[in-house]
């Protein structure tokens, strides 16, 4: 059955570009928005695990959160992730996100404490019934501890009309398709998304809607031809960008947390932004920025690499 979902498509989880004291850098923030969505986005999330919300304060993400919405001005749908580990606090940045013009929010289950699947459903329900936007579920078992069944999420799909997608960070694409096979078939407009940019294609063959991958920051033509080549039929070069896609995964393994090498992978792109981030992380060691740009210059076209 075709997807009629509201969210589709290529949706960079977009880094937050911050100066060297840790405030939003505006300029770099926006040089960034403008090169994903002149690249032809089909959307921006702001506030992921990759834009380092587990690190802000409240008020910096909301004045990330209010920033993204104005800048982009509608060229595109704007996402803003506004989970906690707390109901009441992640209903609060919903809210905002509501206030300042988002077009729907993301929400990743509570870390830190490990509820029952009926804890669980009273969390996003209370949230749903607390906010009139649209809502899509963020599932990342490997940093929260604790994953969204597709038993659950299909209950909370049926319950609630405004949970309407889920992005789903997840190492097997074994739980993609039961998520897809599930909720799906009851919900065929619910929008299911990879959160690895390596299970895009299987995701989109098994019937799903899109990718909120990182290596869209500062390579969303791989994603955006891929994705458009299947669209099109054109299975050939779904799958040459695939194999394109795939070779950049090495790059999540180059540091741990991953967001200082995207920031050095937009910058070597030749998008004007600084690269700093926010404690516990820290800046790529030089070592490290030689291995990234070795590498992408090596499985990339030297085109895209600023010598």
């Amino acid at each position: 059955m075709e997807s009629t979902a509201q969210f589709y498509g290529v949706i960079p989880p977009v880094s937050t570009i911050l100066d060297k004291d840790g405030h939003l850098n505006r300029a770099g923030m926006g040089n960034l928005i403008d090169f994903l969505i002149n690249s032809g986005v089909n959307g921006l999330f702001f506030l992921g695990s990759g834009g380092e919300f587990a690190s802000m304060s409240t008020e910096l993400r909301k004045e990330v959160a209010e920033f993204a919405v104005q800048y982009v001005n509608g060229r595109v749908t704007v996402l803003i992730g506004t989970g906690t580990p707390g109901t009441k606090e992640t209903i609060s940045l919903s809210l905002h996100a509501k206030q300042v013009g988002a077009d729907g929010v993301i929400v990743i289950n509570p870390y830190y404490q490990k509820l029952t699947e009926e804890g669980l459903f009273q969390h996003y329900a209370d949230i749903a019934e607390n906010i009139d936007l649209p809502i899509i579920l963020y599932n990342y078992p490997e940093l929260t501890g604790q994953d969204l069944s597709p038993e659950l999420v299909l209950r909370l799909a049926k319950a609630y009309p405004n949970i309407v997608g889920i992005k789903e960070t997840v190492v097997a694409v074994s739980h993609i398709r039961e998520m897809i096979q599930s909720v799906k078939a009851e919900k065929p407009d619910f929008a299911i998304f990879c959160g690895y940019d390596e299970h895009f294609l299987n995701t989109l063959t098994l019937g799903g809607d899109g990718s909120i991958g990182a290596t869209a920051n500062f390579q969303p033509e791989i994603q955006i031809e891929l994705y458009q080549a299947y669209k099109n039929g054109d299975y050939g070069q779904a799958i040459e960008s695939h194999r394109k896609l795939a070779s950049l995964m090495p790059l999540y393994k180059l540091n741990s947390p991953f967001m200082n090498v995207v920031k050095e992978a937009i910058l070597l792109r030749g998008i004007e932004i600084s690269t700093n981030v926010l404690a516990p992380v820290r800046p790529l060691s030089d070592e490290k920025k030689v291995q990234l740009k070795r590498y992408l210059s090596e499985v990339l076209e030297s085109s895209t690499i600023v010598s």
